[in-house]
């Protein structure tokens, strides 16, 4: 039977202007932003919408605005009556995914993130982290990279996005010295990027503890379809087990791949990002092409976009009382709640392929 999943990005798809036409166009993104400005008290629709890009990059305005502008996209596609049988988001992306699964209030998960961010820049010096993207390196060269750089400082893979991209992260120094290495072992492309925090490392331990007092104060509901959880790349259905789960993820790595691929072996073959980027969409076509799998991605950014993917998702029949009826996880065999995997395998990647360069994935 095949699935649709709905997917959110991360930190990093932000940019000025994000959601705007949505917001002229349909009253219920109205809805979504004037309730972003009166949770949060600071005016996150002039800032999507007109900036200015210093102040729309801080990590703290950041997180709640991707997660608005996601939300506000997602409002006016639910109300055309399209919906999903599965959800998961890249890191930040994550909160908008329970949001969607009816986990966690909206306005609950706006001052959530708006702390995450604000803890997970506090937790680090600005000057002392750094994080690389690394595209096209063979995974058999991997820790040898990495052991390069564990010379002289802490460096790990903050994200395992699809075959062919990881990031690294760790300390500024480090990381330069395994994306060196990286670079000489074959690697088609390794770049420094923008950020001053190491995300997903131990070196964020803090900011999860942190965040973890404010996670305790919200009563998260069971998702109401199946969902899927960066730190384990698994399904989880436990309201329970999810705020430890967002806990662990502001330090362990994002394991993206792993998501999509246990989506598509769950029987998806639909997914829809819905926010401002598309570099997920290029992620589930690589994941699919490289292992094999019928998948297609489609994404929302603006509103003639919703246009053609309604269109499409009409003629496929997932639309309204068509769309087949989500499954019952409780069902499915080998489950096992919260499990995390502790291999840290590497997914096996062809090197003549890249994915597109995508979120920094906070």
């Amino acid at each position: 039977m095949s699935q649709i999943a709905f997917i959110f990005p991360g930190q990093g798809a932000q940019y000025v202007g994000m959601g705007k036409d949505f917001y002229e166009q349909e009253s219920l993104a109205r809805e979504v932003f004037q309730e972003a400005d009166d949770t949060l008290g600071i005016p996150i629709t002039r800032l999507c919408h007109e900036g200015p890009e210093t102040e729309l990059m801080q990590t703290e305005i950041t997180q709640p605005a991707i997660l608005t502008t996601s939300v506000a996209m997602l409002r006016v596609l639910t109300s055309r009556g399209f919906d999903s049988t599965m959800t998961a988001g890249l890191s930040l992306g994550e909160y908008t995914a329970l949001v969607h699964a009816g986990t966690i209030p909206f306005g609950e998960a706006l001052k959530l993130v708006q702390k995450r961010g604000k803890y997970m820049q506090e937790a680090v010096p600005a000057d002392r982290g750094g994080m690389a993207a690394i595209l096209g390196l063979n995974p058999e060269y991997l820790e040898d990279c990495l052991s390069v750089g564990r010379r002289i400082g802490f460096v790990s893979v903050a994200n395992y996005n699809c075959p062919g991209q990881i990031v690294l992260s760790g300390e500024k120094d480090a990381v330069k010295q395994a994306m060196e290495a990286c670079k000489e072992a074959g690697a088609k492309k390794a770049v420094m990027l923008t950020v001053s925090a190491p995300f997903h490392t131990p070196m964020l331990d803090s900011a999860g503890e942190r965040l973890k007092i404010n996670l305790s104060q919200i009563d998260m509901q069971s998702p109401n379809q199946l969902f899927f959880s960066n730190v384990t790349g698994g399904l989880m259905t436990d309201s329970t087990e999810i705020a430890p789960a967002l806990i662990q993820q502001v330090s362990h790595s994002v394991l993206w791949e792993k998501c999509l691929l246990s989506m598509m072996h769950q029987g998806c073959s639909t997914f829809v990002e819905i926010g401002p980027s598309n570099s997920l969409t290029g992620f589930v076509k690589r994941t699919a092409k490289t292992h094999k799998l019928q998948a297609s991605g489609m994404h929302i950014e603006h509103m003639d976009q919703l246009e053609t993917v309604a269109e499409t998702l009409t003629k496929e029949g997932f639309h309204g009382n068509d769309q087949q009826s989500r499954p019952d996880h409780r069902g499915i065999p080998g489950h096992r709640p919260g499990h995390c995997p502790e291999d840290g395998s590497v997914w096996r990647t062809d090197r003549d392929q890249l994915c597109p360069p995508g979120e920094l994935g906070a």
